[in-house]
């Protein structure tokens, strides 16, 4: 006989509490620890996009030598939909953490190799052509990282402590960004602009290989979700989960798009466009640009689980919103006060921005999860999350570089922002509540 909603929910929150003290924070730090790692090494280039530019485009103007570069940084982009189709569907087929194990090997490996790559000086035009193949290989598995670890989070999580714990993953990432524009910011206090732009750069990159045996060890170790055991042992895993998800789950597919629009697009400016952009379009210094860009990220890392917080207590869809309005609302002003030259509002800027980040990602992964059985979750949200990535989000540095040339406002930028955030705010408004479901 089938178990009603209720009974499930109540055996559901009896395993939480049979559950060893402690067991909920090994599993985000197995898993956390594995994703910071993994999005520090994918974020680095972001952060070095205009190092690597006058390394790899020598001979172009400077803001020319960024827009390819930002053109490589998409590249890896447009590798994330298969990587996605690819990881998702054996992730439903064979469990989280085969795959998570698997990405951050390949992740770690070709940021490595990113380290040791010829510049132009050494190489010419192979420079870059292996500079994007490199890219490539990291966005193929990068297509399987964020997905898994919201969907292995959410499904090691109670109910009404699903935000809470699923905001990890995102904080997580940010605090790698936060940690790798740090560490880009030190090395280039010590060792001077020109000897980090002549092979300083290449130290972060370096650092992939102790990191992701690290990475490798914790993940392991890991146990598969909950949820994904009890799913295998009913029998009831699908043989064919992405053709099942295109045929079942179109609907919540398409919502699952919707929130990501913005959701990559803001993470990305503050990431991997405003270290380039506040140096080479609004003249700050190396060194202040990529102290403005930490704290802003900061602000992210320190806010997130708060956000998560009141994602479980007040419901997905209002924290959603207000992440939105944020952004449609305070975007251009912001980006006016960064034009302004002073350090100081520029740091206070960022952060608010960096404050949308958080209150809208916090709530956005357990929402995402919410809308799949757990059958055909992975495979959904990584098809959803990887295309909209792609479409948007890698393009955001290059597109929002784009606008400056073409129209000669360096604030244009904000448009972009404010019309993602436009569509995610529509589709958040559509979209029903889901706190506190349980899963399947």
């Amino acid at each position: 006989m089938q178990q009603t909603d209720s009974q499930y929910a109540v055996d559901y929150q009896a395993q939480q509490q049979n559950r060893p003290p402690g067991s909920i924070v090994k599993i985000m730090m197995s898993a956390g620890i594995g994703h910071f790692i993994e999005w520090f090494d994918f974020g680095l280039y972001g952060t070095l996009a205009a190092v690597i530019a006058s390394n790899f485009f020598v001979g172009s103007d400077p803001a020319v030598a960024l827009l390819k570069s930002f053109a490589v940084f998409g590249s890896g982009f447009l590798m994330r939909p298969l990587g996605g189709l690819f990881f998702g569907s054996m992730g439903d087929r064979h469990g989280r953490r085969k795959v998570l194990v698997t990405v951050i090997v390949i992740t770690s490996a070709s940021t490595f190799v990113m380290g040791i790559l010829p510049g132009w000086q050494q190489a010419g035009m192979l420079a870059p052509i292996l500079l994007v193949l490199t890219r490539l290989v990291q966005g193929f598995a990068a297509g399987g990282e964020s997905s898994g670890v919201i969907t292995y989070l959410a499904e090691s999580a109670a109910p009404n402590r699903r935000a809470t714990l699923t905001c990890w993953s995102e904080n997580f990432s940010f605090m790698a960004f936060v940690v790798g524009s740090g560490l880009v910011l030190l090395l280039t206090h010590l060792l001077g602009e020109a000897a980090m732009n002549d092979w300083g750069w290449r130290i972060p990159f370096l650092l992939a290989a102790p990191l992701g045996l690290g990475g490798l060890y914790m993940r392991r170790n890991m146990e598969d979700s909950a949820e994904f055991h009890k799913l295998r042992d009913s029998g009831k895993l699908e043989s064919s989960p992405l053709r099942t998800s295109l045929s079942t789950a179109m609907s919540a597919l398409l919502f699952c798009c919707g929130f990501v629009v913005v959701k990559a697009v803001s993470s990305w400016v503050l990431q991997s466009f405003m270290p380039g952009y506040l140096s080479t379009h609004l003249h700050y210094s190396r060194t202040d640009s990529y102290l403005i860009t930490t704290l802003g990220l900061l602000s992210v890392a320190v806010c997130m689980p708060i956000s998560g917080y009141l994602s479980d207590r007040f419901g997905r869809r209002p924290l959603m919103l207000l992440g939105c309005a944020g952004f449609i609302l305070l975007t251009y002003p912001a980006m006016l006060v960064m034009s302004q030259g002073s350090v100081t509002s520029s740091i206070v800027a960022m952060s608010m921005l960096g404050i949308f980040v958080a209150m809208f990602n916090g709530g956005c992964g357990a929402a995402m999860v919410e809308l799949f059985p757990t059958a055909i979750r992975y495979g959904s949200i990584a098809i959803a999350y990887n295309l909209t990535v792609a479409l948007f989000g890698g393009v955001t540095p290059l597109a929002s570089a784009s606008l400056i040339s073409l129209t000669g406002d360096p604030l244009s930028p904000a448009w972009y922002v404010i019309i993602t955030a436009i569509i995610t705010f529509i589709t958040v408004w559509f979209a029903k509540e889901t706190a506190g479901k349980v899963l399947d």
